[in-house]
């Protein structure tokens, strides 16, 4: 079954290559022909861990090809995937590939759209005379992770009325459905609100953390330790439960947006999402307390900060509490170096010159009153602290993501910070010394 995917974004990218990767031949469009040739070669425009190799894997095999031909893509290809990242023009898109199809194709909306989007497409197919199968599709991707998402997820959503699309989809997905993975077929509207209903829950299940964190280091108790014991409960399950960990990423901050505006607009409240909301929006002030606290002021300091993506694996710098924190240290009057394995081009672009950027993490360190962990790269556990000691001009850490042996740092001498960790003074008292 020939499948084609429209779209040279994030999630064009993504599930072209995934779906390629279970073995069915795949077609990738999009009329950028530079872009096109790119991503033929395996040059991926962002970082995503495993991407560019199992592109080359199956462009090799002749499983996954691309092209810029978008009126012989539609005759070719039986199911057809829109993947573009932004629904800005998905309605001439529709209305462009159904017509050059030579049959009423199966299409499949990834593309992120407001409530109400599938059954709007549906009457424009409608009111043109021209007929499909629609089917809504909400991806759960995290950067990073995304192939990981897609090759293990925890449920296919499939939002149709269809049971000829559910079918077809079936087979495609069928390394899955073999695997057990739920498929739950509903409407479009539901499919729709539980995309970004899914990214409010996650923020809201993160804020909670954090403030929970924020009591722990009022009360001597260990933020680490609570959420690890907490999330081991069947009931609310260890993911996203870390403190330190703002929400972020490409969609975030829409999809939350998109769900208010539609409560707003039905006259519905979202107490709980306003207030996730505000207590991520003020993590960035309580990382700068933390900081301006060990290092007496935040103004003339020099700050090395390790890490601006806003998670490990990417190099997107949308939503980063990292970059938040660097543009309010540099507000405040500090200094700024800063090193990140892959972020650094595009936090270049954000930054506009108002950090030293560094090769290596030891760089970043160097003549710093103290050193920041923005971003939770797992590399950053195993650099040589002995030598960050001596590099830095006083041994303060903060450690904004709690991913550091706060014991082992503490240990050699450095003042260490976390979040809703006990400090060296707690632990003192806790062990009888004062």
């Amino acid at each position: 079954m020939q499948i084609g995917v429209y779209g040279s974004g994030y999630l064009g990218t993504v599930v072209s290559a995934c779906l390629a990767d279970f073995g069915s031949p795949v077609i990738c469009c999009h009329e950028d022909s530079s872009h096109m040739v790119a991503m033929a070669q395996g040059k991926v425009p962002f970082h995503e861990k495993n991407l560019a190799d199992m592109i080359r894997r199956n462009v090799r095999s002749g499983r996954l090809s691309y092209s810029t031909d978008v009126d012989a893509f539609a005759k070719k290809a039986q199911i057809l995937f829109l993947a573009e990242d932004s629904s800005q023009h998905i309605a001439s898109l529709c209305r462009r590939i159904v017509s050059a199809s030579s049959k009423p194709p199966i299409l499949i909306l990834l593309t992120p759209g407001a409530v109400g989007t599938g059954a709007k497409l549906e009457a424009t197919l409608k009111e043109n005379n021209l007929k499909a199968t629609l089917v809504t599709q909400p991806m759960f991707f995290t950067a990073g992770c995304a192939v990981e998402d897609f090759n293990w997820p925890d449920r296919i959503v499939l939002g149709t009325n269809s049971s000829e699309a559910v079918l077809a989809l079936k087979q495609v997905y069928n390394p899955l459905v073999m695997r057990g993975v739920p498929v739950i077929v509903t409407n479009h509207e539901t499919a729709e609100l539980l995309r970004v209903a899914t990214t409010a829950f996650l923020a809201t299940k993160i804020s909670f953390i954090n403030e929970i964190a924020n009591l722990c280091e009022s009360v001597n108790a260990d933020a680490v330790n609570l959420s690890l014991a907490l999330g081991l409960d069947k009931k609310i399950a260890p993911r996203c439960l870390q403190p330190g960990a703002g929400m972020g990423g490409l969609f975030a901050e829409s999809d939350m947006d998109s769900l208010a505006q539609l409560a707003g607009e039905n006259g519905i409240t979202m107490k709980v999402l306003g207030a996730a909301r505000a207590v991520n929006h003020d993590l960035t002030s309580r990382v700068i307390e933390k900081i301006s606290a060990a290092m007496q002021s935040i103004e003339g300091k020099h700050v090395g900060i390790l890490g601006l993506a806003f998670k490990p694996n990417t190099n997107d710098i949308e939503g980063s509490s990292a970059v938040r924190l660097v543009e309010t240290l540099v507000a405040q009057g500090a200094k700024v170096r800063a090193y990140d394995p892959v972020a650094i081009p595009n936090a270049r672009m954000r930054l506009n010159g108002q950090v030293q950027y560094c090769d290596s993490a030891y760089a970043a360190a160097e003549g710093m009153d103290a050193l920041v962990v923005g971003t939770g790269w797992p590399e950053f556990r195993a650099l040589d602290f002995d030598r960050i000691k001596h590099l830095l001009k006083r041994p303060v850490i903060v450690d904004t993501k709690n991913l550091l042996d706060a014991g082992r740092l503490r240990a050699m001498g450095f003042e260490y910070v976390g979040v809703g960790r006990r400090d060296a003074v707690s632990l003192t008292r806790a062990a009888g010394v004062l």
